[in-house]
């Protein structure tokens, strides 16, 4: 444990760092981009098949389609799904803007609801009052540390002949009784955005599915295919980002146990603190799942003067999520008014995510603990 008041000045806690694993692994790496630049062959080649073979692998989908970035994942996997305009898609309002912008982008209306104010997930009861004949899927977001409940959203697609497609950007690594995120319904997606729990040194997505049909209209769309049945989008992964996945996939496992070992830390220092401060709650849930720490999110009375104290003292936090997307400009030819969503409302006014990533050290997370405690002290 370190003293904030003398360490102040000399320890740094960014929000996100990768410096100094990429060190590390840059001794496997390098062979991997002397080869691509070899070849020549910068887009969707030779390594990009390997890293899609390698992520189906570890994640058991029949296949796994690499793309330019999360959001894009989600446009096609939308359209392979075969959504379009005077279609409606089910999701929530407490999340990242391409959730519902995808969807918007294919023409389709994004239909919003509230979230359990303890996990940030969508409860099946929310999501069939908000269904209509015109309900063409549901988009669950597995969101910070754990999917959300999938036994009843499975059992509400099923009945009502709607699609579950997965918004699982965030949920590398999540196993829902043993299938992994993104594989519970049509399809799913991982974004690789260099913060998340597998990231590259730039954007990169994934789409992963079990239907063949979705995979190959999702394959043509991902291409410039203009000679083809489709107009592709030529959203294909760079060779250079998928060396950098392929890496680092082989730590990924390592880096999960790592990122818990550190949200324990947190857990039980800021514990002190409630009912000021509120740690992640992991949910019991019908089917054995794991947690998976992206980022450590806790809830504070005074979400704005804390982080504005832990920044005076050389440490990083993002504010997830400063305004829901019921409320967001884009969305307001929808209807929505104030307090429709009451706990995303009121998540979006305490949530702070903390530093959470392998580079982290454990003194690190005690120093930013200390922080807690003396910001509190002063307040007390």
């Amino acid at each position: 444990m370190t003293n904030a008041g003398t360490q102040a000045q000399t320890r740094s806690v960014p929000f996100f760092s990768c410096a100094r694993s990429f060190e590390r692994q840059w001794p496997r790496l390098q062979p991997l981009l002397q080869e691509v630049i070899e070849r020549e062959r910068y887009c969707q080649d030779i390594v990009v098949e390997r890293f899609e073979s390698a992520m189906r692998e570890y994640t058991s989908a029949r296949f796994a389609i690499a793309v330019g970035n999360g959001t894009d994942a989600l446009v096609l996997l939308l359209r392979a799904a075969g959504v379009g305009p005077g279609d409606e898609v089910i999701v929530p309002c407490f999340t990242f803007v391409a959730s519902a912008s995808s969807i918007a982008l294919v023409g389709a209306t994004p239909v919003f609801v509230d979230i359990d104010p303890r996990t940030y997930t969508v409860h099946a009861e929310q999501i069939a009052a908000r269904m209509t004949p015109r309900t063409r899927a549901i988009m669950p977001v597995h969101l910070f540390a754990q999917m959300a409940d999938m036994t009843p959203l499975q059992e509400l697609a099923r009945t009502t002949g709607t699609s579950i497609l997965e918004d699982s950007a965030e949920a590398i690594g999540m196993r829902w009784d043993g299938r992994h995120s993104g594989l519970l319904g049509a399809g799913g997606v991982l974004s690789f955005f260099p913060t998340k729990t597998l990231g590259a040194i730039g954007d990169a997505g994934m789409i992963l599915t079990h239907d063949p049909g979705i995979a190959e209209r999702a394959i043509a769309l991902r291409d410039s295919n203009f000679a083809g049945e489709v107009c592709g989008g030529g959203s294909r992964m760079d060779e250079i980002q998928a060396a950098v996945l392929l890496t680092r996939l082989a730590e990924l496992d390592k880096d999960i146990e790592c990122r818990t070992r550190l949200a324990r830390i947190y857990d039980e220092r800021l514990a002190t603190l409630h009912p000021r401060v509120t740690t992640p709650v992991i949910a019991a849930r019908p089917a054995e799942t794991n947690p998976v720490y992206y980022v450590y999110v806790i809830e504070s009375e005074d979400k704005p003067g804390l982080a504005s104290y832990l920044a005076a003292n050389s440490v990083g936090t993002e504010d997830y999520y400063p305004r829901p997307l019921h409320l967001q400009e884009c969305f307001a030819h929808l209807g929505y008014k104030p307090g429709d969503f009451p706990n995303a409302e009121r998540a979006c006014t305490r949530t702070l995510a903390l530093p959470l990533y392998p580079d982290m050290t454990e003194d690190d997370a005690h120093y930013v603990c200390d922080l807690f405690d003396s910001f509190h002290r002063r307040i007390a």
